[in-house]
């Protein structure tokens, strides 16, 4: 992937701590996130108050302070000329709708952060908050990605910031607020066909629809990038993280959909090029 091609954006920056007061909302996990936190919260139950109050969003500090990220620091320049190729696709893509596309922060911390979601650790993995609408990730996270992932390329990690700009996408064009509503009058969130398994499932789309649009943009794909994004989403599947932790599938805890599922709509979003082939809400298969 010839990632230099892309323009570099200001809107990486670090965080430096502080703040106080109480969550908004939930925090959007990305790339297994919520699968590994309940991991945790299983094999550790002195955790458990913490990561399930995580999960919901309650009763935790506000966003932090924070500064410009260092440029000069290789991992940081990677993200800022992925972020930028985003900001540049979904600001033309939102343009043809009529629409304005607004650029979210994406804040690099380590360890653990303070959001408007409430609080979080390196341990979730990426992930996006609607509260304040910003995209947070630890970079020790991309050598898990290479270690415990088998994904070790740039494409793959490009991906991984991508599928949390599809929430961000997701939040623009009100598919959140509608995902909550529909929360509210019963719907099941978790589960093989619950509405947080369509919702990741759109974000894997939408990341494939940037993917097809920043190549049509920059012609920076090179042989095998998009089979490693490929690789990435099949091993992050809820039926293989499950099966990895624990040895068993269980299908009514699914968050995130199955490793095939989530290979087939970055591919659809790939293919297509087209938000409107990622309606996985009113999708009879996932």
């Amino acid at each position: 992937m010839l990632w230099n091609k892309s323009r570099s954006s200001d809107n990486v920056v670090e965080s430096e701590g502080g703040g106080g007061g109480f969550g908004l909302g939930p925090i959007h996990l990305g790339f297994g996130g919520t699968v590994i936190a309940i991991i945790i919260a299983i094999l550790f139950p002195q955790t458990r108050g913490i990561i399930f109050g995580l999960l919901a969003g309650g009763g935790a500090p506000t966003p932090q302070q924070t500064t410009q990220a260092d440029a000069s620091d290789p991992q940081v320049n990677f993200v800022k000329h992925i972020l930028g190729s985003t900001e540049d696709v979904w600001s033309a893509y939102f343009q043809k709708m009529g629409q304005t596309y607004v650029d979210p922060k994406l804040v690099l911390f380590h360890g653990q952060v303070n959001t408007a979601c409430g609080g979080a650790s390196a341990a979730v993995g990426p992930f996006y908050c609607p509260g304040d609408k910003q995209v947070y990730l630890d970079l020790d996270f991309f050598q898990e990605l290479a270690t415990r992932f088998h994904s070790d390329s740039d494409f793959a990690r490009a991906y991984v910031i991508a599928h949390e700009i599809g929430h961000h996408v997701q939040d623009q064009l009100g598919i959140m607020d509608a995902e909550q509503k529909a929360h509210a009058r019963g719907a099941p969130m978790e589960g093989a066909n619950g509405l947080s398994v369509r919702l990741e499932l759109q974000a894997d789309c939408f990341a494939g629809v940037w993917a097809n649009q920043s190549q049509q943009q920059l012609q920076w794909l090179q042989p095998g990038d998009v089979e490693s994004a490929l690789n990435a989403a099949s091993q992050i599947g809820d039926d293989t993280l499950q099966r990895e932790s624990q040895g068993t599938v269980m299908p009514d805890s699914f968050t995130h959909g199955t490793s095939a599922q989530r290979v087939r709509w970055f591919k659809t979003g790939f293919q297509s090029g087209d938000i409107s082939a990622c309606d996985t809400f009113k999708a009879q298969q996932l």
